[in-house]
């Protein structure tokens, strides 16, 4: 149960003064609907501006303050998207457009009235012969001197959103703040100089002081690696079932080629794993391709071999009725009852696997959240297998785990390489294997960069590629374009792109993006999957898992859009049959030297390790340390640099606290206690005897 003294923090921001129902929802796009949110939504800059008394004073790209009257207000034309302008002069009869875009035009009309002078703050640019402020952040009736600080804060905002608006919900939201225990360890309090808890997070949105920013990171790596610890240490505690396979099942297998020296590594540290009483909690990292299926499969026999059931949940229901097609075949020689649970099963059919389950007829299997609903329950559950652990959160790994009679061993698997900084950051309550080697024979896949004037030769080389009887993927960046947002009009969408490939192609081409309703997905995916669709048009949801050995041809469109984990990930859908594989990332003309980088690196390599730490270097770890598709979030505070900076500590800390305080019931594990519940980690307080 939550401590008390969080409620104002985990209270709604409804609370607030000036918030109405009208600007919860751009709030909510934030992530911002409890004051706790707001108090760590930090400023991503501060801005300084200059008073200015006439637009010749100031220069391009500066931020400035200016008195201007408005003269004339340009409306655009009835359906177009083009942006709202006012025109206004300074003193001296200097023109300057102030520019609106989409649904924010309505600032436009409402804040400058033709004839009245208003001192406007922004950053001063140039379109064309004339000079602009586009949305500018402030628009007063007052004087310069008047306007606030002249250095101040900037948030990352949503349509309906004004920076002055969201400065004064997060100073509510800071008032709020209550006074908690401190929970960092005092030398290491001390040896940093870093301000309390409370003091930091208001200096957070004053100041860009390294101190405050570094305690805030390392109370978030402090709480995420107690967590994790927490459920490392409650694993060992629990009573598991040590599990010795005999073989019998595993020499049945006929597998059509020889495993690899790092898949026979995998296998036996996690043989060795299961054989100890103690529950097995190993991460299984593979690149694309490189035979993770083999490595679980060997896992679920010895359970088998066992009289134990196992289960492998998949994040969708695409990749688990695949991955059940895949381990039905190879079982075949075996025996071994396995069977699929997805939210589509009804009736009788459902009926006839959930008695399956109890009375232990069914020894393996395979689905979706559904495996682990309240009404399934299993005879003797030994072995929990996760494909795609980053899309699944802790919370939900033991709901799972907590199917068996005892503690089953649980292996978690990810297609995504996680540089080796980072693994202890996502994964550090794991033990790693590492699949390194690719499958002997596995070729290249001829990968080309070709700019997007070419998109005429493209379509034509996709043509020729059809006409000889193989398949291709068609990738967009986006579902469909955004209205208002004229930075993202040139983004491929993936309907518009579709429509213009099924003039060429008709019936022979499908649509896949998330958006669309399961069924009509999944239709679409065995339309492809059986090769009656020649061409797949999709977002990034094909990303993991889908597996159509015919087809050979990637085309990923405005590439540099994407990380390069994607991009690899997008790349690993061809090669996985005996033709030879080509993937083509189309480039827009703006490149930047990073998006250069990145697509030169792809051409230069397979190594979905290598790239992964490319990837962390090129773009400092954005994504990786992103929200986990799960929707926990990893890191929101904490950047890379201070993962690799404060992590080892806050690691060593926790480890530290646990060993000596294994409940946490001293006075520093009671305010780490609280420290859990403030980082939503409390399903690691709730591991804790009498927690």
């Amino acid at each position: 149960m939550r401590p008390e003294a969080l409620n104002p923090l985990f209270a709604e921001v409804q609370t607030l003064e000036g918030v109405g129902p009208k600007l919860m929802k751009p709030l909510e796009k934030l992530g911002l609907t409890r004051i706790k949110d707001l108090a760590y939504h930090l400023p991503e800059r501060f801005v300084s501006r200059r008073a200015i008394p006439d637009l010749d004073s100031g220069s391009e790209g500066e931020q400035v303050i200016i008195a201007l009257t408005a003269i004339e207000h340009r409306a655009p034309r009835a359906g177009s998207r083009g942006p709202y302008r006012v025109l206004a002069q300074d003193e001296a009869g200097n023109i300057c457009a102030l520019t609106w875009f989409g649904r924010a035009a309505f600032s436009g009309k409402k804040l400058v009235p033709v004839g009245e002078q208003r001192w406007v703050a922004g950053r001063l640019d140039r379109y064309g012969d004339m000079l602009q402020i586009v949305h500018p952040d402030h628009i007063e009736p007052t004087s310069a001197a008047n306007m606030g600080r002249l250095s101040e804060p900037v948030y990352r905002l949503s349509d309906g959103l004004t920076q002055p608006r969201l400065a004064d919900f997060a100073r509510q939201a800071l008032a709020r703040l209550p006074a908690l225990s401190e929970w960092i360890e005092p030398g290491q309090l001390e040896r940093s100089g870093w301000p309390a808890w409370r003091d930091a997070l208001y200096l957070g949105h004053e100041t860009t002081d390294p101190k405050a920013l570094d305690r805030l990171a390392y109370d978030e790596l402090l709480a995420n690696s107690l967590a994790l610890l927490l459920v490392k240490a409650e694993g060992r505690r629990r009573k598991g079932q040590a599990l010795r396979g005999d073989g019998s099942l595993r020499e049945r297998l006929q597998l059509p080629f020889a495993m690899t020296g790092a898949q026979q590594r995998s296998i036996d540290e996690i043989a060795g794993d299961m054989e100890q009483e103690a529950p097995m909690l190993r991460l299984l990292q593979g690149d694309v391709g490189a035979g993770k299926t083999v490595v679980a499969l060997n896992a679920m026999l010895i359970a088998a071999e066992a009289g134990k059931q196992a289960a492998l949940l998949a994040p969708t229901e695409i990749l688990a009725r695949q991955h059940y097609e895949t381990l039905r075949k190879m079982l075949a020689p075996t025996g071994v009852e396995i069977a699929i649970l997805t939210g589509r099963a009804k009736g009788r059919e459902r009926e006839s696997i959930l008695m399956g389950l109890m009375d232990g007829s069914i020894q393996m299997l395979v689905g979706t959240h559904a495996i682990f609903q309240e009404s399934v329950n299993y005879r003797d559950l030994g072995l929990v297998v996760i494909d795609e652990q980053h899309r699944f959160g802790v919370a939900q790994r033991l709901a799972l785990a907590a199917k068996g009679r005892r503690a089953p061993h649980t292996l978690a698997m990810t297609a995504t390489p996680i540089p080796r900084s980072l693994t202890l950051a996502q994964y550090g309550e794991m033990d790693v294997s590492r699949l390194d080697e690719l499958p002997p024979g596995r070729q290249a896949i001829d990968t080309r960069v070709v700019p997007q004037e070419r998109m005429d030769d493209v379509v034509a080389g996709v043509a020729r590629h059809l006409a000889s009887g193989q398949q291709a993927y068609w990738v967009c960046p986006m579902v469909r374009e955004i209205d208002g947002a004229p930075d993202l009009a040139d983004i491929a969408a993936a309907e518009a792109r579709f429509a213009a490939l099924q003039t060429h192609f008709g019936d022979a081409v499908v649509l896949v993006h998330g958006q669309l309703r399961p069924e009509i997905k999944d239709a679409a995916m065995e339309r492809f999957a059986s090769g009656a669709a020649r061409l797949l048009v999709a977002t990034t949801v094909i990303e993991v898992g889908v597996d159509v050995p015919t087809a050979t041809l990637m085309v990923i469109e405005q590439a540099e859009r994407f990380g390069l984990a994607q991009l690899h990930q997008l790349r690993g859908r061809v090669g996985r049959g005996a033709e030879k594989s080509t993937c083509l990332l189309l480039r827009g003309g703006a490149l930047s030297e990073t998006g250069r980088a990145r697509l030169a690196l792809m051409r230069e390599t397979q190594d979905g390790f290598r790239i992964a730490e490319e990837d962390l270097a090129l773009r400092g770890g954005g994504e990786l340390l992103g929200t986990r598709q799960s929707g926990e979030a990893a890191f929101r505070i904490a950047n890379l640099d201070q993962v690799q900076k404060l992590l080892p500590v806050a690691h060593s800390d926790a480890r530290l606290l646990i060993e000596r305080d294994g409940g946490l019931t001293s006075q520093r594990g009671e305010a780490a206690r609280i420290l859990l519940y403030l980082f939503e980690r409390d399903w690691g307080v709730q591991l804790l005897r009498g927690g």
